[in-house]
């Protein structure tokens, strides 16, 4: 059996190593635009703000590694441009020109997503970079300690650009962010956004929400970012404006394409052709308090899909119930969570949301060092049933959210999840943990 993958990042990589354990027979080869494979992209941020870490700890795992140990022909600097599933072909051209063409009985698509680079004059310069892959995460940290970046500009508010805030601030350069959009997290309840902006602006992170960016001017120590009423200096310019699924080959192979542009699979991973399979960020989802198609990237998601592919292709029928929108980023000395719905998407799904917000402390009551956390919860008034969960505080969130996550999974009520027997220790908990009290308080308002 010929299993062909195009991209070896989580998803792609999962899939090509789980296939091979299972099918020793089977030949297996992985096309990479990129010289990276199996990395940690999450942790970019953070080890740019380490100037003496280097970029490339955060490699899982080699490619020499796959190739010698795996067995698997891992072909890097080789980009697939053209899918034909007429005659079951890929064809791309390598790094340094030449034309290529691979056969295949199965092909699964692990292309990922791309970021969003705004049509904006300027967007091009040297200085002017997003970042989502190792490439990207070198280039921030070379030209950082090179040029002695002392400011910077990041356009766009999402997870990745609060996490940039904190890595710069640790390399001593001050930010400015900017995005067209006049409400600073729209997602989050307003109490958690409120908490989260004020630790970014006590950092002395200035923050310039609903302003366009017109254009982008080279200066020779960096660049001009001229906004529609005031313009910006900045040494380096990190472009943050969200990613989209990167599904071009699939959509001119006539793969059908669901939420977000994004290609879309069954529950066993497989396209509307019965021999391609298409998994990761590249690839829509169900989520499992709406049971409706989503697009939500994902780091375990990818590895998950991945690993059920080579499971579907090797015999073994393995569908995937969904994903809740788990995720926690840290901003400073914040943890911010979510998982499921927001009121307002509930509302949209159809339900008929109910939300409450409590303010809890991190520890027993009298133990040292407790601290605040807020917690917003979504019940749904018809069903009683449990939608979604934000969460802020300076500990004990991150880990928290997960026994919320379990609890969407499983489809439980808000009385349900009251019952849950959590754990509790002064120095991790009041004996009503926060998760427990915002139960409580739901139920009382629904």
């Amino acid at each position: 059996m010929n299993f062909l993958v195009i991209g070896g990042d989580a998803a792609g990589m999962s899939a090509a190593s789980k296939l091979k354990r299972m099918n020793k027979n089977a030949t297996v080869t992985v096309l990479e635009m990129t010289e990276d494979v199996s990395y940690s992209a999450c942790g970019m941020p953070y080890n740019i703000a380490d100037p003496d870490r280097d970029m490339d700890v955060l490699v899982v795992r080699t490619a020499e590694v796959f190739r010698q140990k795996n067995q698997i022909n891992l072909l890097t600097g080789h980009r697939a441009e053209k899918i034909s599933p007429e005659e079951k072909k890929v064809f791309g051209t390598t790094i340094s020109g030449h034309a290529f063409e691979f056969a295949y009985d199965k092909l699964l698509i692990a292309t990922g997503a791309q970021p969003v680079m705004p049509e904006i004059a300027g967007i091009d310069l040297d200085c002017v970079l997003p970042l989502k892959n190792l490439a990207h995460g070198r280039r921030i940290k070379s030209i950082i300690s090179e040029r002695k970046v002392k400011k910077a500009v990041i356009i766009g508010m999402g997870y990745i650009a609060l996490e940039m805030c904190e890595a710069f601030e640790k390399r001593g350069v001050s930010v400015s962010m900017v995005k067209p959009g006049r409400i600073f997290l729209p997602w989050m309840q307003a109490d958690l956004s409120r908490m989260v902006q004020d630790e970014i602006e006590q950092k002395k992170v200035a923050l310039y929400a609903g302003k366009s960016v017109e254009r982008i001017e080279p200066v020779e120590t960096g660049a001009k970012v001229v906004l529609n009423d005031l313009t910006l200096d900045a040494d380096m310019v990190i472009v943050a404006a969200g990613v989209v699924p990167c599904s071009e080959l699939a959509k001119d192979a006539g793969l059908e394409l669901g939420v977000g542009g994004a290609i879309a699979v069954d529950r066993r991973l497989k396209t509307s052709d019965p021999d391609i399979y298409a998994a990761g960020d590249c690839a829509d989802a169900y989520h499992v308090v709406t049971g409706e198609k989503c697009w939500i990237p994902l780091a375990l998601r990818a590895n998950r899909a991945g690993w059920a592919v080579a499971d579907n292709i090797c015999g073994v029928d393995t569908e995937l119930k969904g994903v809740a929108g788990t995720s926690v980023f840290k901003v400073f000395d914040l943890q911010v969570a979510r998982t499921g719905l927001t009121a307002r998407e509930a509302n949209a799904a159809g339900f008929y949301p109910v939300e409450n917000m409590i303010k809890a402390r991190s520890r027993a009551h009298g133990h040292p060092g407790s601290t605040p956390i807020l917690v917003n919860m979504v019940g749904d008034k018809t069903s009683s049933r449990l939608l979604g969960v934000q969460m802020t505080g300076t500990e004990g969130v991150a880990h928290r959210i997960n026994a919320a996550a379990v609890a969407l999974q499983t489809s439980m009520t808000v009385a349900e999840f009251f019952q849950t027997d959590l754990a509790y220790a002064p120095p991790f908990g009041p004996v009503w943990d926060p998760l427990l009290t915002a139960a409580g308080q739901l139920l009382k308002k629904m």
